[in-house]
């Protein structure tokens, strides 16, 4: 497994997912959204994988209230990939599958 989590360090979901992954004994890679986002061509797998983009948007974040983006038109994969903080988290890979939040069941799968 190339597990990778995108999330940031004070997300409770985020650390929760890690220690998942290191009680299992599962080595991942932490890329903490607060430093790097997601690139185009894994906003485009993380996207086909969760079933589009509204999924992967934080409409209750502090981001997303910040930019005041519910009430504007947006281009929803620009904002995404411009703002990695408003993104749900965490987004875990492996591989072209994903999730968004703490989705245990669906990780013991992957294995």
């Amino acid at each position: 497994m190339n597990i990778q989590i995108f999330g940031t360090k004070k997300c409770q979901d985020t650390r929760k997912a890690e220690r998942y992954f290191k009680e299992r004994k599962i080595g991942f890679h932490f890329i903490d959204l607060t430093i790097r986002g997601l690139s185009k061509g894994e906003l485009d797998k993380v996207r086909a994988s969760v079933g589009g983009l509204e999924n992967l948007i934080d409409k209750t974040g502090k981001e997303y209230e910040k930019r005041n983006l519910k009430y504007l038109v947006h281009n929803v994969e620009e904002q995404l990939l411009n703002h990695p903080l408003l993104l749900k988290t965490p987004i875990v890979r492996n591989g072209a599958k994903a999730t968004v939040g703490y989705c245990p069941e669906v990780w013991a799968s992957w294995s």
